[in-house]
């Protein structure tokens, strides 16, 4: 249903100079809860087949959430074929998992719409999704489900009947890895300037299934690591507001910025200096050592203060620990992550922000990028 406020989409009411499809979507107030409703309804459903495609079982070609939609609102083509792209790759992804031993089987997905904005015949809407996955063969104390929140910017257009049809779909966290997620989003790096002495080169680990086991001696170092993964489960999603939030609006991310803080919360003390010196590490609500926020220089301090040594694999991996990829093998790692628990078969699981995501498997990011590259660090 269009109202008088969208009415005018029909009407082909021209488009203001100032907005944009990359602009923040500002909520209008005037546009009414039917049509709201409406698009949250086709965005929870897109959402909502994606991950039914990773869950053992379900998935198939078989009848889809989004083919349930006339009248009002509806997938454009284009955006219908790129949906079955989509599809396709998660459900080989899923394939991939299960090689590695790990299986969904049950999920839930739901939106709730956080902005909707009308210009003419086009509109965009800013949604968050939530995810929850349970994991299959529970036995003892590990992890029974993992899930995100995940933020998006989808946009409509309205034909001259009225009926609006959705042509986009844009991820506006400053992150990857959401577990459905296909498309891989543009990522502001770090910054990788070099110190004149030069920072120190991670070592690459590997994702072989096969890698050695390397049991942390939780009291060797003085550090609390159980404080550090319950830190990430408290804040995994509900930010500490005694830090600066990251996430959105091109600010860079907050991964890193996220698995200092649980660091911090571990025992990790600062050491304060200049800011971009990447010898020093700092954080607080008011400034933030470039190595307690930026991926690289994060890897830099680490290694170059002893606080960590590289894994040879990331199957070594233990509580307290940090994992880092680099997605595009460029050189530049993109993103980190605290693990949070590990399985009694040996597998970590990992928890982090942009996107906001807790106790997802390292498998399950072997089996979603295995073109990346991984970088894996003892605490």
């Amino acid at each position: 249903m269009v109202t008088a406020a969208a009415a005018s989409v029909v009407a082909g009411v021209a488009l203001l100079p100032n907005w944009s499809a990359g602009a923040a979507v500002t909520d209008d107030p005037t546009v009414d809860a039917a049509t709201k409703a409406t698009f949250q309804r086709l965005a929870d459903a897109v959402f909502t087949d994606r991950t039914q495609a990773l869950v053992d079982g379900k998935g198939s070609t078989g009848t889809r959430h989004t083919t349930r939609f006339s009248g009002s609102v509806r997938m454009s083509g284009g955006q219908t074929r790129q949906q079955d792209s989509a599809l396709d790759q998660l459900r080989g992804r899923k394939s991939r998992l299960a090689q590695l031993g790990e299986k969904y089987s049950a999920a839930s997905t739901s939106v709730t719409l956080d902005a909707t904005e009308v210009h003419g015949r086009r509109a965009k809407v800013a949604v968050t999704e939530t995810t929850s996955l349970t994991y299959s063969k529970q036995t003892g104390k590990e992890p029974k489900t993992t899930g995100f929140q995940a933020h998006h910017e989808l946009t409509f257009q309205a034909d001259r009947h009225g009926v609006w049809q959705l042509t986009g779909i844009r991820d506006t966290d400053d992150g990857y890895l959401a577990v459905n997620q296909v498309v891989t989003p543009s990522v502001a790096k770090a910054n990788t300037a070099t110190a004149d002495d030069g920072p120190p080169s991670a070592t690459r680990a590997s994702t072989s299934w096969s890698g050695p086991a390397k049991p942390k001696d939780f009291s060797a170092t003085g550090y609390d690591y159980k404080a550090m993964a319950a830190y990430a489960a408290k804040y995994w999603k509900s930010y500490n507001p005694a830090y600066p939030d990251f996430n959105g609006h091109g600010a860079g991310g907050d991964c890193t910025n996220f698995v200092s803080q649980s660091l911090k919360a571990g025992g990790w003390k600062h050491v304060p200096g200049y800011t971009d010196d990447w010898h020093k590490w700092f954080g607080t609500a008011d400034i933030q050592s470039d190595s307690f926020v930026g991926v690289n220089e994060f890897s830099w301090f680490a290694l170059s203060s002893k606080r960590v040594t590289s894994l040879a694999n990331v199957y070594q991996l233990d509580v307290g620990d940090v994992l880092q990829m680099d997605f595009n093998r460029d050189g530049s790692k993109d993103h980190s992550m605290i693990v949070t628990y590990r399985d009694r078969y040996g597998v970590p699981y990992v928890t982090y922000h942009s996107t906001n995501t807790y106790n997802r498997s390292v498998a399950s990011l072997v089996a979603s990028y295995p073109t990346a590259y991984f970088y894996a660090y003892r605490t």
